[in-house]
């Protein structure tokens, strides 16, 4: 009784303040923005070359805002989001009406968690291991090599190295295709045939988010595990004739993982954001590309969707790791 009243259910409050404040703040932020999306579907109308009498365009633009509930006032939209929110309906897309926004999150969601769920567990996994052994192995010749590469790579921004692979392996080297999620025309199954084309077309993305993810965690590792190799525990199971390879593995990298499994956890809620920048430079049909085209075309709802979800993951997996981490670390207990 004494965790649920002391511990946990000030966890849910502070779960619950930060989500509703996040949402909200979603909510405002896309209304302040200069753009009107009835005005900018109107525009797109006009500019694909048909001429519209003005008084057709003003009662389509009348007709459309009336549809969207857009002539509503911010606190009516607000209260009326929250009622379709809780249904878990999103409303409709402004560019794709009258597709539901769930619709077309749930299209991109599987190419997204895919490719992201993949590569940040891949290269946490890889990272940490190689940067923990540079950091407590300071003398390993190819571990200082290792770590050349890491100090090259790592400042590198995502768009340039997707586009340096791009050139070297889509261009130069025909090896892979310059983007998409699978060659178009294909037939979507579950074939051995598709499933290799869509490899094919995400290993390039991959390759990006991997190689960037394992500097990070390398780099960070790397860094954390020189401190810890100084605490006096390390120190007395050295004086005591402990073995180096357990001390590494028991005492050093145990404690050295805990900030990197919050940084895990809060990489794992950013999946549901998608990764914009590299789903445009490879036109990867996730949800990154997908709010790229939302935030483009002012489309408020999938905007709120999108983010929305992500808001949601992210903090649901912050308070679930802090009721697990103890866990991993037995100095910390519920008080």
């Amino acid at each position: 009784m004494r965790f649920v009243r002391r511990y946990l259910i000030p966890r849910l409050v502070q779960y619950v303040l930060v989500t509703w404040l996040g949402i909200t703040v979603v909510f405002v932020i896309p209304r302040l923005l200069p753009s009107d999306p009835i005005e900018s579907m109107v525009a797109t109308l006009q500019a694909q070359g048909a001429y519209r009498d003005p008084a057709a365009v003003k009662q389509m633009v009348d007709t459309l805002r009336d549809m969207y509930g857009l002539e509503a006032g911010l606190l009516e939209q607000y209260l009326s989001f929250w009622k379709r929110l809780l249904s878990g309906d999103f409303g409709p897309s402004y560019f794709s009406f009258p597709t539901p926004v769930i619709e077309l999150i749930g299209r991109s969601f599987p190419w997204t968690i895919g490719l992201l769920l993949t590569t940040t567990v891949l290269s946490w996994i890889i990272g940490n291991v190689t940067g923990g052994l540079s950091g407590y192995f300071t003398g390993n010749g190819m571990l200082k090599i290792f770590d050349g590469i890491v100090m090259f790579v790592r400042p590198i921004p995502y768009y340039v190295l997707g586009l340096t692979l791009v050139i070297l392996f889509a261009y130069l080297l025909p090896l892979f295709p310059f983007g998409g999620g699978y060659t178009i025309g294909a037939q979507i199954a579950f074939t051995w045939d598709f499933i290799k084309d869509v490899l094919r077309h995400a290993f390039l993305p991959a390759l990006s988010l991997s190689l960037l993810g394992i500097a990070v965690n390398h780099q960070t590792m790397r860094l954390i595990i020189q401190g810890v190799k100084e605490e006096d525990y390390i120190r007395y199971a050295k004086i005591a004739a402990v073995k180096e390879q357990t001390i590494f593995s028991r005492y050093a990298m145990r404690n050295a993982l805990l900030p990197q499994i919050t940084g895990l956890t809060l990489s794992l809620g950013q999946i549901f954001g998608g990764a914009l920048i590299t789903e445009i430079v490879f036109s990867y049909p996730g949800l990154g590309f997908l709010l790229y085209r939302a935030v483009v075309n002012s489309d408020y709802n999938l905007i709120m969707g999108i983010t929305t979800i992500s808001i949601v993951a992210i903090t649901t997996l912050i308070l679930i790791v802090d009721l697990l981490y103890p866990l991993f670390d037995p100095r910390i207990r519920f008080r």
